[in-house]
């Protein structure tokens, strides 16, 4: 039986007090966490997934994977694309802004497959040097059902979404921020109706990302992204 491939799976650091219904005695502990549909998505395309902790050193970890999945959460802090914040809905993590940063590095060093969903797009597209819109009310959808398909996405003919989603499709929304300045070495390979920036892939590594979260859609099982990540990391291995 050929092994799964092992996919890490970023998360974020909360303290106990933040856990509903957990011991008083423990408000002062950290948890590591990430939502279990991203690992669903994983086992269910072929791979394994392993959550990554945020303490763990990147140099130690990254050469024992076969691929990595940046999840969604807070805002990237602005202060890294040049910005002052001019919102507080998600405040920024520093700590995993850090240490997401750090696993890039390696990662591309690697040549490693890489997965980016909401967040993670965004973490892709500011450590390449590019820039967010900070506030996009109109994205944010976090009055409705997670599994609404509320907008339309078309991909672009010869790329790797283009390939593995078709021409277009209904997808969910819930982040507040977008793409404004493309990084380095990065291409737009997906908008919605009104142009913002839906996907986005790397010229030169297997690296692609997108905004809205198809872990949490009915379609997980089958999505395209998840499919393809198990399929780079199951060739590299």
């Amino acid at each position: 039986m050929t092994p799964r491939p092992l996919i890490g799976i970023t998360g974020r650091r909360k303290n106990g007090d933040q856990l509903v219904g957990n011991l008083d005695v423990l408000a002062d502990f950290s948890i590591d966490l990430y939502y279990a549909d991203y690992g669903r998505g994983v086992l269910e395309a072929g791979g394994l997934p392993i959550h990554v902790p945020l303490d763990v050193d990147p140099a130690e970890l990254v050469p024992r994977l076969d691929g990595l999945l940046l999840t969604g959460g807070a805002d990237v802090d602005p202060g890294r694309y040049g910005q002052k914040s001019s919102t507080d809905t998600f405040p920024p993590e520093p700590l995993r802004d850090e240490h997401e940063y750090a696993l890039l590095d390696v990662v591309y060093a690697y040549q490693m497959p890489v997965a980016g969903i909401c967040r993670g797009l965004q973490v892709i597209n500011v450590h390449a040097g590019g820039t967010l819109h900070q506030d996009v009310p109109s994205h944010a959808g976090f009055d409705k059902p997670v599994t609404t398909e509320w907008h339309n996405v078309a991909f672009d003919d010869g790329t790797v979404l283009g390939g593995i989603y078709g021409q277009e499709r209904r997808v969910n929304s819930l982040h507040h921020q977008t793409v404004n300045r493309v990084g380095d070495n990065l291409r737009i390979t997906a908008r919605s109706d009104d142009g913002s920036v839906e996907g986005l892939e790397h010229e030169g590594l297997p690296v692609v990302a997108v905004q809205w979260h198809p872990e949490m859609l009915p379609t997980r099982a089958e999505d395209a992204l998840f499919a393809w990540l198990v399929a780079e990391a199951s060739a590299r291995r």
